[in-house]
């Protein structure tokens, strides 16, 4: 593979709130082009080894950090009151923007992650995406996950997200949380949803308007791994339930078919995943 030319750029999301992101490109002429969307939680630097892998097969790659993450904190701005909601209709919607600004005439492609494949339907240029590959993508419903996970589950919404909002005024990384600190509001959003049987679904006629969830019709598939207590087959099936348009694809893969002892709900994005990573860029590449 050609070598990886890295730059970190900034922008600023829908709403004009400043965001951090970085281009991965080859010195090879790019083919399509592919934003990485995030899970809760995760900076985009989690994802820099995958970003990689697609630069050097041609993809010109955008990976970003949703208002109040990583690079995207901006402690001067509120971060109390961002909504879950928010990283869609205004982070996504502005990388897309981004990112086909800088690829010109190129296709383009997503590869989303956890929560990066639940917000298409708020994001106004959907449709310049072509091509959704989901991996470790299910709703947060905590009674479609393995019964094993409830527990933890529990406890983070109960025990550790309630303690910390109390001491902290933020879910911080403590207590076995080891994501980035999440904002209050966002936190208690995703606690509502989580509880519920229909997650989001029951929001799309109220709080989460505008939306267009039935107008997204790009291809969607969507990787379930088999040791993931959390995107379970179940879960993975009720998401895409929120796509009626477009066309879905729900494939559950176990670790062994890629050479690994584990994938779980972020080892699709380790170092060492490189069949899996061949699997996903094919198909991207396929319908470009």
């Amino acid at each position: 593979m050609a070598e990886t030319l890295i730059e970190d750029i900034g922008f600023a999301a829908a709403d004009g709130w400043p965001l951090a992101g970085t281009l991965y490109h080859s010195q090879a002429e790019a083919t399509h082009a592919v934003m990485m969307s995030a899970g809760t939680g995760f900076p985009r630097r989690f994802y820099r080894h995958f970003a990689q892998y697609l630069a050097g097969r041609g993809a010109l790659v955008l990976t970003y950090d949703y208002r109040g993450i990583g690079g995207s904190f901006n402690a001067g701005h509120d971060f109390a009151n961002i909504e879950y909601s928010d990283w869609g209709r205004y982070d996504m919607s502005a990388a897309v923007d981004v990112l086909a600004r800088v690829a010109g005439d190129l296709p383009l492609a997503h590869v989303a992650h956890s929560v990066g494949g639940h917000f298409l339907g708020l994001m106004p240029n959907q449709s310049r995406l072509l091509r959704h590959a989901f991996l470790s993508i299910g709703t947060g419903y905590w009674g479609g996950h393995h019964w094993r996970n409830i527990p933890k589950e529990l406890y983070f919404w109960w025990g550790l997200g309630s303690y910390s909002l109390w001491r902290h005024k933020a879910v911080m990384p403590i207590g076995g949380w080891q994501g980035e600190a999440l904002p209050p509001r966002l936190f208690r959003t995703w606690r509502r949803w989580s509880h519920r049987r229909g997650y989001f679904q029951p929001d799309l006629e109220g709080a989460l308007q505008p939306q267009a969830y039935a107008e997204v019709n790009a291809p969607i598939r969507s990787w379930i791994f088999s040791d993931d207590p959390i995107a379970t087959r179940a879960s993975g099936r009720d998401l895409l339930a929120v796509y009626p348009s477009a066309d879905t694809e729900l494939v559950v893969r176990s670790p062994r078919e890629y050479g690994v002892h584990r994938i779980g709900h972020e080892g699709a994005f380790r170092p060492g995943r490189e069949a899996l990573w061949d699997e996903v860029s094919d198909w991207l590449e396929c319908g470009l």
